[in-house]
């Protein structure tokens, strides 16, 4: 089945809002066994809405449009399809009292242009809408469905689950569901991780997809749904790539870290002085983070490091402030300053300048305080900007405290980061 979309609205055409509503769609499509097989993009003016419809009609078996069926002039899918089909636009009075509940029931006045959103083309099937006052409706032209939806993320999401997808599979029969596994990898390169995946022999149906961001790429493996060939293909692709794989249906680090500590009911304290609370930051992205995250410091200077942190002054003047032993102390310190269980620790140089010939730009020291050791290493992450520096390094402690939540040793060898040393100092028990 050909399955296309078409978003609507200036601001989305003029990069004024981003569209969620297309990846979400294709994502939940792929899912019940659909491949979308075109978005096409277009704004409010009436005869661009009108060619479109009529552009995309023969191509496609189902088209969804998505948007412009709001109450004000520039909602225009609803005059636009009538036009194609060269019908009136009537008015569907169950819907007209639907509107009329809604505004009543909070005490308010229906506006006259709120009206307009129980009106259709004439032929059309009305949609319902239990989450807003804009009905959703379907047309056939010629020989393809639309289904015309609004704009609203959460009124759109329903629509498609509840009202589009039962329609689909009652007139198709459709009943193979596909299933998508999300492997992170950090710390290695797109055309590497294709090459180890190269020769394996995963299956007629499996599809492998990557996506690269910054400083991660996802591995995508797709397949039917419970499948033993789909099963069979995701144990293969992760005995492949081993230690290389850092989550699994996560999109960052924060996210596995964030699902770890609470389950291990483990806390966290953490000292930041080139990466600037970006560590701490990621993680309070994620709501419920105050269950294990203790505190942060930011001790971006040496009066800092010594006086927040109790950093030894005659260390930081002896080894730098970018070293192993100042990681060290960050990291223990922060740790029995907080009564956490861990304690991360990140300094370094992210540039632009700064650098030295002994320690360039882009050295930076990363620090995991456990219970029994503090494990500690210097990396260089070269040819980066200083917010990549800063994202690169916060990836690796956050790693580091993975390997360690999941029992296996903290340090590893990234392909693309250059470990320069790395020490395991014992901690007193009582630190």
């Amino acid at each position: 089945m050909r399955v296309e979309l078409i978003c609507t609205g200036d601001e989305v055409l003029t990069g004024q809002i981003v569209d969620t509503n297309a990846a979400w769609l294709a994502q939940y499509l792929f899912e019940q066994g659909l491949l979308m097989q075109r978005k096409t993009l277009v704004g409010d003016r009436f005869d661009d809405l009108i060619a479109v419809f009529k552009e995309r009609a023969p191509a496609a078996d189902v088209i969804v449009v998505n948007g412009g069926l709001g109450p004000t002039t520039d909602d225009l899918s609803r005059e636009a399809m009538a036009a194609v089909l060269n019908e009136p636009l009537v008015m569907h009075e169950a819907w007209k009292k639907r509107i009329e509940s809604f505004f009543h029931e909070r005490g308010v006045q229906v506006p006259e242009s709120n009206y307009k959103q129980a009106t259709m083309p004439q032929s059309a099937i009305l949609i319902d809408n239990d989450c807003g006052t804009a009905c959703g409706f379907r047309v056939l032209v010629e020989n393809t469905w639309f289904f015309f939806t609004p704009g609203v993320p959460h009124e759109f999401k329903a629509m498609i689950q509840q009202q589009f997808m039962p329609f689909l599979q009652a007139e198709t029969g459709l009943q193979t569901r596909h299933e998508l596994c999300r492997l992170l990898v950090f710390g290695f390169g797109e055309s590497l991780i294709q090459d180890q995946l190269a020769d394996l022999m995963l299956g007629e149906q499996i599809q492998i997809g990557y996506r690269a961001y910054t400083p991660f790429i996802q591995v995508k493996v797709m397949g039917e749904a419970g499948s033993s060939e789909f099963k069979a293909a995701i144990t293969k692709v992760k005995d492949r790539l081993g230690g290389m794989i850092v989550g699994e249906n996560f999109n960052y680090l924060a996210e596995v870290i964030h699902a770890l500590l609470p389950q291990k009911q483990q806390t966290l304290a953490i000292a930041e002085s080139c990466t600037g609370g970006l560590v701490s930051s990621q993680l309070v992205e994620f709501p419920g983070s105050s269950a294990y995250l203790i505190g942060s410091v930011v001790a971006y200077s040496n009066f800092a490091k010594t006086h927040l942190l109790g950093i030894d002054e005659q260390v930081i003047q002896q080894e730098g402030a970018v070293s192993l032993e100042v990681a060290t102390q960050m990291a223990s310190q922060v740790k029995h300053r907080h009564q956490s269980d861990f304690g991360i620790a990140i300094t370094g140089i992210a540039g632009p300048d700064g650098g030295t010939i002994e320690k360039p730009i882009g050295t930076v020291v990363i620090a995991l305080a456990t219970s029994t050791h503090v494990y500690v290493q210097q990396v260089l992450i070269r040819h980066r900007s200083r917010m990549l520096v800063r994202q690169w390094a916060t990836a690796i402690a956050y790693d580091m405290l993975r390997r360690e939540l999941t029992n296996t040793a903290p340090i590893f060898d990234y392909g693309l980061i250059q470990r320069e040393a790395d020490i395991a100092v014992p901690l007193p028990q009582s630190v």
